[in-house]
């Protein structure tokens, strides 16, 4: 049995967390922040931090793009770059050639040097980027379009149309369940989704 318990604290599950827009990953993400067991990685915040000044994204980034991005403290200008990169496809291909993997090379390494039980990456685009490949399972956060619409429309404003483009414009619900392990639905409250997330993560632990 001791060696039993070892081999469970021994396990690292690496997991990946997406969803659409409004399905409520910003909640599961404070789940799973106030537990000891977890390392948590979100991806897009990450891909900023490596940009700053001094990491080797951003010198990958500026020698690409010019000194021409850099605001006068040498940080990197979100708008200038983004003028460059949303009006042309390739710039923009360009552009996530250096991030994507730059961040991809940074989680694997994390991955190594965590002692957590549970490493658990966040990411909107985590399928498209090729995420699979590092996660053992990825988990699809899923709500009812209508409560989707509602649950932004109290929490960001705008109108309800607004919110419909959006959605339209981002990966269906089919193609997530095709490319995921497994479906947390958040169309109830907050205690009954931290019993839904809890619970999967006692699975994993069964399953050493």
């Amino acid at each position: 049995m001791r060696n039993k318990k070892r081999k469970m604290v021994d396990r690292k599950t690496v997991l990946g967390i997406t969803g659409g827009i409004g399905s409520g990953k910003s909640e599961v993400l404070r789940i799973l922040t106030d537990r000891p067991d977890v390392k948590l990685m979100e991806a897009d915040r990450l891909a900023k931090e490596l940009m700053l000044p001094g990491e080797p994204i951003y010198k990958e980034v500026v020698e690409a793009f010019g000194d021409g991005i850099l605001e006068e403290d040498g940080m990197i200008s979100k708008n200038r770059l983004a003028d460059i990169v949303f009006h042309d496809p390739d710039q923009l291909e360009k552009l996530n050639s250096i991030v994507h993997p730059g961040v991809k090379r940074y989680i694997l390494e994390d991955i190594e040097r965590c002692e957590k039980r549970f490493y658990i990456i966040e990411a909107a685009l985590l399928i498209q980027d090729g995420y699979k490949e590092i996660c053992d399972e990825i988990w699809y956060i899923h709500v009812p379009t209508e409560i989707r619409i509602d649950r932004l429309i109290r929490s960001r404003g705008g109108t309800r149309e607004k919110w419909e483009a959006v959605i339209r414009n981002q990966p269906e619900d089919e193609y997530f369940r095709a490319n995921v392990d497994r479906v947390i639905e958040n169309d109830d409250t907050p205690e009954v989704l931290k019993e839904r997330v809890t619970r999967e993560l006692m699975c994993q632990y069964l399953k050493t």
